[in-house]
Parts: structure tokens; C-alpha cells; sequence
């Protein structure tokens, strides 16, 4: 299993620096688009009220068709007018809606823990889809305007994150922060992966073009080890969220594409929160 996760591993990553190495935005958008709509296939079938049914799967599709069509328009010489209106709505009004429910709807539901409960669920289906549009929305606007060294290096704060949070979890951890949820993880786990995490933000500051260089052009340093305290600890949130929704369908992962790793939401879900904020923080209008 480990030799599979491993392996799976270095594929994923190969596959990511590829498409950002790449002249052309196109290879990493279709990336990002694919991964959208196989995480929002995912997330659907965890939610849906009906088992078995086909939405999942033809409304992931249809959402994917539609991200290309807006990516197409907003790459093109003369985009059209309902392309760059769309685009400005999207900014305006979802992404601040979808930061909101993270911040907010997710992490109450995550410490109440009820993951018995099965109701909610055409909630939960609509917050996924507004959800994973606003992920995709984010990722192609960071590395349209800003590029590929952003983009990774925002995905390291939660990467940082995520492995430091496994090793001081192992090391010291005694206290559990969310049992009904995720009984594995640990307040010392967590504490552990927002110091990592912060750590990494303000030394990739020094980098020019990297998230924490943006930051730090905005904000005094204070506020930017706040920021990334905050992100890594809504990095969790986005984790535990999904847990507490496979604990509700009862099953252990999203699904079985990624040998090794479950599904793509189970590689995504701590993105999922994460990519919206740091795109209003760091300004959605002024690359």
C-alpha cells in the first residue's frame, strides 16, 4: 500500500509540474478543470439524497463544460462581455458567500461532529458545487495573473501543513480535536502544522512572486503570520469537513481513481477552503 500511495504520489506531482512548466495556461486549467470535476462527482455522491443516481456524475460534467467555456472567453484576445460580467460576479459575490460558509457553516458542523446525521443533504450538494467552483475559480485566477510559483507556493503552506500536523500528531499528540469526526487527529497535531505552515509563509516572503512575497507587499508581517495561522487552521477545517461527510455515508474514501490515496476530493479537501480566502486577500482585481 505504501510502495502504491508512493507511487501515486510522484506521478501526481510530476503531472502538476508539468502542466505548470508548460508556455501555454491550458494544460494546467484542463488539470485543475479535470480535478473539479472529478472532485465535485465525489463530493455529490457522499451528499446526494438518492444513492445511486446519475447526478453526480452528469452535474460534475456539465460544471466541468462549463469552467472550459469560461476559461476559453477569459483567455481569449477579445473576451466576450457576458464572459467578463460573469467573471466579476463570480469574484464578487461567490467567492466572499463560499469563504463565509467555510469559515462559518463548515467548522460549526465540524465540532458538533454529528456524523450520524443524514440530514442537510441538498444543502450540503449545493455548497459543494458553489464549493468546487469557487476552488477552480481561484487556482486559474492565481496562476493566470500571478503564475506558477504562486500557486505552488500557496500549495505548500497546506502541504507544510498537512505533514507536520501527521508527524507531531505521532510525536505528542494527546488530545483529540474533533473524535466523532477524525479520531486520529490531535490539537498538538494541528498546533504542529499552523507553526509549519506559518513558518513556511514567512520564509518563501523573501522569494519574490511567491504568496507570502504578496502578503508581505500588503500587509505588515504581523498580519501575515495571522493570515497563515488562519489559512493552515482552515486547511484542517477543509480536511475534517470531508471526513465528517464520508462518516455520514459510511464509507473511507471519496472514491477509488488515486491508487493509494482514495479520491481526488481526498487530496483536495484541505484546498478547498484555503484557495478562495488567499485569493480575496491577496486581491482578486489587482494582479
Amino acid at each position: 500500500m505504501l510502495k502504491q500511495r508512493v507511487v501515486t504520489a510522484v506521478v501526481l506531482l510530476a503531472v502538476l509540474l508539468g502542466a505548470l512548466l508548460v508556455p501555454s495556461p491550458w494544460p494546467l486549467i484542463l488539470l485543475l478543470t479535470l480535478a473539479a470535476v472529478c472532485g465535485l462527482w465525489e463530493w455529490l455522491r457522499l451528499t446526494w439524497p438518492h444513492q445511486n443516481s446519475a447526478w453526480p456524475l452528469i452535474l460534475a460534467v456539465l460544471s466541468g463544460a462549463g469552467m472550459l467555456v469560461l476559461a476559453s472567453q477569459w483567455l481569449a484576445s477579445s473576451p466576450a462581455d457576458w464572459a467578463m460580467q460573469m467573471q466579476a460576479v463570480l469574484n464578487q459575490q461567490l467567492l466572499p458567500i463560499v469563504a463565509l460558509m467555510w469559515v462559518v457553516f463548515a467548522t460549526v458542523l465540524v465540532f458538533q461532529g454529528q456524523a450520524q446525521r443524514r440530514t442537510g443533504a441538498w444543502w450540503l450538494s449545493l455548497f459543494g458545487i458553489a464549493a468546487i467552483l469557487a476552488v477552480w475559480l481561484s487556482l486559474t485566477q492565481m496562476f493566470v495573473q500571478r503564475g506558477a510559483w504562486f500557486l505552488v507556493s500557496l500549495m505548500a503552506l497546506i502541504w507544510f501543513a498537512d505533514i507536520a500536523a501527521y508527524f507531531t500528531g505521532k510525536a505528542f499528540g494527546r488530545h483529540k480535536l474533533a473524535p466523532r469526526v477524525s479520531p486520529g487527529k490531535t490539537w498538538e497535531g494541528a498546533m504542529g502544522g499552523v507553526l509549519a505552515a506559518t513558518a513556511w509563509v514567512l520564509l518563501s516572503a523573501y522569494w519574490p512572486g511567491s504568496f507570502g512575497d504578496v502578503l508581505v507587499q500588503r500587509w505588515p508581517w504581523w498580519i501575515v503570520a495571522l493570515i497563515a495561522i488562519f489559512l493552515a487552521a482552515l486547511s484542517i477545517i477543509g480536511d475534517l469537513f470531508e471526513s465528517l461527510l464520508k462518516r455520514r455515508a459510511g464509507v473511507k474514501d471519496s472514491s477509488q481513481l488515486l491508487p493509494g490515496h482514495g479520491g481526488v476530493y481526498d487530496r483536495i479537501d484541505a484546498l478547498l477552503p484555503v484557495a478562495p480566502i488567499a485569493l480575496l486577500i491577496t486581491g482578486v482585481w489587482n494582479p
